[in-house]
């Protein structure tokens, strides 16, 4: 099920037409992501001291809708396919019921040397309490 998550658009994410700018929604996506990790038993210093790293290799992202100063934001994270070593995520961003951002991030394991490498056993497992259907992670917010 989708992870949720809500954060509050600060002054120094938006740009000179106050709006939040394109590359502050990343790092939204980037919080959303961890955050649905840890709610799965998957600390990000977990995975790097069992000797792997997660690494973004293609981040698509559709903006439908801009954000301004205080608005209040939900991420939601939900794991779209998992192959042998790596992931797609989608993700989005919401004001209330408005979608403001649609995104694809795909993710791949790789070793602590940046190779490609296959996921360790417990991994992807973990992960599936993102894929749809899974029971809610996401506690009040879910």
């Amino acid at each position: 099920m989708a992870h949720r998550i809500e954060l509050t658009v600060r002054f120094n994410e938006l740009d000179p037409y106050n709006h939040v700018n394109h590359a502050a929604y990343i790092t939204y996506l980037e919080v959303a992501r961890t955050e649905a990790l840890e709610a799965c038993g998957i600390p990000i210093v977990g995975i790097a001291e069992s000797g792997f790293q997660l690494v973004i290799t293609k981040i698509e992202v559709r903006y439908v809708a801009a954000a301004g100063a205080g608005d209040r934001l939900t991420v939601t994270t939900e794991l779209a396919t998992n192959r042998r070593a790596s992931s797609v995520w989608k993700q989005r961003v919401y004001r209330g019921d408005e979608l403001l951002i649609d995104g694809d991030v795909t993710i791949a394991v790789t070793d602590l040397d940046g190779r490609p490498t296959r996921p360790p056993d417990w991994l992807f497992p973990a992960m599936e309490a993102l894929a749809p259907g899974a029971p809610d992670l996401s506690g009040p917010l879910g």
